[in-house]
C-alpha cells in the first residue's frame, strides 16, 4: 500500500481545521477500497450540507489522499476558510461567468498531475426537502470522458442533521451519525469516443448521478420518489 499522500503546509493547515470538526459526529466509512491510493482519480459526491466539504475532506485524507475540491467561488471568499482550502489546491467554480472553463481546465490539469479532484455536480447543496440529489451540471461528464482515471461514485449522509443550510439550525447534540459510502468506479468505456454533445454529456452525467444516488440509497436504506431531480 502507498504512503499517505503529501499535502503540504496547506493541507496540514486544513486538517488542523477540519478534523476537529469531524467529532460532532459519528464516522462510519464504506466501501473504502475503492479509492485509490496513489494515481489520478474523480471522487463524485451528493452535496447536502454546508459541512460537507470538511467532513469529506478528513474522509479522503484518513484514507490517504489529498482532495482537491471543485467548488463555489463563494467559499473561498470565506476568512481563513478559504485561504485554507484554496491553498490546498481546491479549485474555484464561477459558473456563469467568463472564467468558468478556467476551472474545467484546472481540474483537468489537476488529474494529469495524478491527482484526486473531488466534485459536487449538483453545484450546491440540495433543495429537495428530503435530501436526494437534484439535477446536476455536466461538469463531471466533461472530465470524466476527457480523462481515462477512475471515476467513483460516492455518497454521505448524516451532515444535513447537524448543520442544515436552508432552515440553518446547528444541532451538533446529540451526537449524530455521518456515513460515507463508494462504489466501484464507472466503466465509461462506450462513452469515451463519442462525440461529447450536450445529449451525451447529459446521459453521462446522470448515468454518474444514479450511482452515486445508489449510495445514498444503500446508507439510508430508503428509495428516492419515482421523479427524483431538480430544485425542489
Amino acid at each position: 500500500m502507498a504512503n499517505r499522500e503529501k499535502g503540504g503546509f496547506w493541507v496540514g493547515a486544513a486538517a488542523a481545521l477540519f478534523y476537529p470538526l469531524t467529532w460532532m459526529g459519528r464516522s462510519v466509512y464504506r466501501g473504502t477500497e475503492w479509492i485509490p491510493r496513489e494515481g489520478p482519480a474523480l471522487l463524485v459526491m451528493n452535496h447536502v450540507s454546508h459541512l460537507d466539504p470538511a467532513v469529506d475532506a478528513v474522509f479522503v485524507h484518513r484514507n490517504k489522499r489529498v482532495p482537491r475540491f471543485m467548488a463555489k467561488d463563494s467559499l473561498t471568499r470565506i476568512p481563513v476558510f478559504g485561504k485554507i482550502m484554496t491553498g490546498a489546491g481546491s479549485i474555484p467554480v464561477s459558473r456563469g461567468t467568463a472564467s468558468a472553463g478556467d476551472s474545467l481546465k484546472a481540474a483537468h490539469q489537476a488529474l494529469r498531475e495524478g491527482k484526486l479532484i473531488l466534485i459536487y455536480p449538483e453545484g450546491t447543496i440540495t433543495k429537495d426537502p428530503q435530501g436526494w440529489p437534484k439535477r446536476s451540471y455536466t461538469g463531471v461528464a466533461r472530465l470524466a470522458l476527457e480523462n481515462d482515471v477512475p471515476v467513483i461514485p460516492a455518497a454521505r449522509w448524516g451532515t444535513q442533521d447537524i448543520f442544515n443550510g436552508y432552515t440553518k439550525k446547528f444541532r451538533p447534540f446529540p451526537r449524530k451519525t455521518v456515513v460515507h459510502s463508494v462504489g466501484r468506479p464507472l466503466d465509461l468505456t462506450a462513452y469515451r469516443e463519442k462525440e461529447r454533445t450536450p445529449a451525451v454529456l447529459r446521459e453521462v452525467t446522470d448515468l454518474i448521478m444514479a450511482e452515486v444516488l445508489e449510495q445514498l440509497v444503500q446508507i439510508r436504506g430508503e428509495r428516492p420518489p419515482a421523479t427524483p431531480g431538480d430544485d425542489a
